[in-house]
């Protein structure tokens, strides 16, 4: 029933990104948890264009992103970056999209290693209520050696919430619930837009 029940969580948060347009040319892949001891979840099929609901749009692995008995399907190449996310904390679900917004900042702000967010309300929605909140974002090279990456990765693992940009790859989220990760994961495009709109309205009155 567990497994049942995420996987329709899942489907549900792939239909409303995929309505937003966050998986273009089939990129991006979601994961839910389905168990902590063993660690398995599930996790978006490789190759599926997301905007498509089908009975093979997820499959089942295990701690090592490995496909749990016999399964139409493989994992998404990504998957490693989730294996992560899932042995190293105790969230409950790790998403990750390619947006034009995500990789435009992430290569503004890539040799910095980071990217500060502070003033804006919807940092509340991140869990964070003080008033001079800053939120910082790491921004990681991207390897494309998918062992190496996840390597990288996994040195900004250490919450049951956070977030990661890859250089002109895309941003992965995590958080206690799938809830919570679709709303981080919108929250942080909202700054990723808003911080490029600023930026070209000021370039324009200047």
């Amino acid at each position: 029933m567990t497994v049942i029940k995420r996987y329709e969580e899942l489907k549900s948060i792939k239909q409303e990104l995929a309505a937003r347009d966050w998986f273009p040319g089939t990129s991006g892949n979601l994961a839910i948890r389905t168990a902590h001891a063993p660690v398995e979840f599930l996790v978006t099929a490789s190759g599926k264009d997301k905007r498509v609901t089908t009975a093979e749009d997820f499959v089942h692995v295990d701690a090592a992103g490995q496909l749990i008995g016999e399964q139409l399907g493989r994992p998404s190449a990504e998957t490693l970056l989730h294996v992560e996310v899932f042995n190293r904390t105790a969230a409950g679900c790790s998403l990750h999209v390619h947006t034009i917004a995500n990789n435009v900042l992430s290569e503004l702000y890539g040799d910095r290693g980071e990217i500060r967010f502070s003033g804006q309300e919807i940092i509340k929605a991140l869990g964070r209520w003080e008033e001079d909140a800053e939120v910082i974002v790491p921004i990681i090279e991207n390897h494309a050696d998918i062992p190496t990456l996840a390597a990288a990765f996994s040195k900004h693992v250490t919450a049951n919430q956070g977030a990661v940009l890859i250089r002109n790859h895309g941003i992965t989220v995590w958080a206690p619930t799938a809830f919570e990760a679709k709303k981080h994961l919108e929250a942080y495009e909202f700054l990723f837009n808003y911080t490029l709109t600023l930026h070209s309205c000021r370039q324009a009155i200047h």
